[in-house]
């Protein structure tokens, strides 16, 4: 069953578009042979590949130039400039289609103007936006309680109880830090010194004071140093060093389930189980970020209820992307025992749990906890794996180094900076990201269908083979249409 509407009619129209450009520009290149060198290869370029970066005297770079003095440069950003999108795909300025496997970070989850969500929009839009938290509105209740109801029937975080509404993952994590440091004065003494903090190497929790502190990555923390005082660094995946780095100052463990930004590498669940022993033994919170891990990215509504019959099921859970589709959200979950803690004044936000997004994100978390829609995420995450191997087995020895992570969120390892990569995908329309400088991270939207996956492995093989095979000739290309003859032919 398909799970979103299609645009077979808009894409064939872009592909006639593109079709005739195309053979414009070859009739310019087969009367070029008297220009410059660099000149006939940005013709060439032009002409070989479906999406090239817009040029520097093109309608986007022109665009970009007028708008660029009034933006605080944050982000170092690639030439395209995207201004629509629809399930899987996005197009620039100049009507040019690209199948999206970043999904926005791991945000679009039911993919680019999802119709029920834009619908919710314009009702809600018209209905009731904001009014703050001194006043109760129904769908902040509604949407807490959807929480921390299917929360349960995932068989995580067994003792869930309350949620805490915000804007963004980073306010989430900030109000579990503030939790924690709270909960560590009430059962240790103000003056106790149960304060401290323990995150994890490669970790990636936000960029507020709070988040970056327990944010070990000196590229983040450098420039806006000293950090905040009281965070400890551990190292993921050691059971060795778990006693030495939570101890009885500690009032909060964060951990990601699976580390997104820091290089798509996955918990093992006995370190967790340990995990979990250890803070009980010292009366410190364990805090999981599903930030970009959850609402069914792996194929289960949290990461960790995979897991779910062991003993790791955390006090502090927080979430955020998906559970907006892309309308600001973000949600920190908690026992009754950490929200009982929690007094008035304590914590706040203007805009959290606003009527618009939590009637948005009702709508979705109902979507994503939908069985069917998780089974589906299991099915290409294998297709995913499938593909990655394959192409993996086709390029020269070493390039790839390992292919890991589970549902939709998978990282490919290479021996080398994946940014030319992911420049030479982008510009045959397939888009794609990097977790660190040698992984390429998958986290395309849930949605997206086995053609969809096919396209782009295509793409993404043929990114990979003129990055690192351009003298080894064709024969990658005749070793997959061999697999695909293989998987077509009848059963004999």
């Amino acid at each position: 069953m398909s799970l979103r509407p299609c645009s077979r009619r808009i894409g064939a129209a872009l592909r006639q578009q593109t079709c005739i450009l195309h053979q414009t520009k070859r009739r310019c290149l087969a009367s070029a042979s008297s220009l410059p060198r660099e000149t006939r290869e940005a013709i060439e370029k032009e002409t070989t590949l479906p999406t090239p970066d817009p040029a520097s005297d093109s309608q986007t770079a022109r665009l970009i130039s007028s708008q660029s003095p009034y933006i605080v440069p944050t982000y170092v950003k690639p030439a395209p400039m995207f201004q629509k999108g629809e399930g899987c795909y996005l197009w620039d300025v100049e009507n040019r289609r690209y199948l999206d496997w970043t999904a926005g970070i791991a945000v679009n989850a039911l993919g680019h103007c999802d119709p029920g969500m834009s619908a919710i929009l314009a009702q809600q839009g018209q209905t009731l936006v904001h009014c703050s938290n001194l006043y109760h509105t129904p769908w902040q209740g509604a949407l807490s309680e959807l929480l921390v109801e299917k929360t349960r029937a995932s068989g995580g975080m067994k003792d869930v109880a309350r949620v805490f509404l915000c804007n963004s993952g980073t306010e989430a994590n900030e109000a579990a830090i503030k939790f924690a440091r709270k909960y560590g004065k009430m059962v240790g003494g103000e003056e106790g010194g149960k304060v401290e903090i323990v995150s994890y190497n490669n970790a990636f929790h936000g960029r507020s004071m709070g988040a970056l502190s327990a944010t070990w990555n000196p590229k983040y923390q450098k420039p806006f140093s000293p950090m905040i005082p009281g965070f400890v660094q551990g190292n993921y995946n050691d059971m060795q060093s778990i006693n030495e780095v939570v101890t009885e100052k500690t009032c909060g463990v964060i951990v990601e389930p699976i580390q997104g930004e820091g290089g798509v590498n996955a918990a093992n669940v006995e370190w967790l189980e340990a995990l979990r022993k250890r803070t009980r033994e010292v009366g410190a919170l364990l805090i999981f970020d599903e930030i970009q891990c959850g609402l069914s990215r792996t194929g289960w509504l949290w990461a960790h209820a995979e897991h779910g019959n062991r003993d790791i099921h955390p006090d502090v859970l927080t979430t955020a992307k998906a559970l907006g589709n892309g309308y600001p959200i973000g949600a920190t979950l908690v026992t009754d025992e950490v929200a009982s803690k929690i007094v008035p004044g304590d914590h706040g936000t203007t805009f959290g749990g606003n009527p618009l997004a939590c009637r948005i994100s009702h709508y979705l978390v109902t979507r994503l906890a939908d069985p069917e829609l998780q089974t589906h995420v299991q099915h290409q995450g294998k297709q995913f794996e499938k593909g990655l191997r394959e192409i993996a087995h086709r390029l020269p020895e070493g390039v790839v180094k390992e292919i890991r992570g589970r549902g939709l969120i998978i990282g490919m390892q290479l021996n080398s900076a994946v940014a030319p990569v992911i420049q030479a995908a982008r510009e045959r329309g397939l888009l794609i990201i990097n977790a660190g400088t040698d992984v390429l991270r998958f986290v395309p939207p849930l949605i997206i269908e086995d053609a969809e996956v096919e396209k782009g492995m295509e793409v993404l093989e043929e990114a990979l083979q003129s990055t690192f095979n351009k003298d080894g000739g064709q024969d990658w290309r005749k070793a997959r249409q061999a697999v695909k003859d293989r998987e077509e032919a009848p059963d004999t």
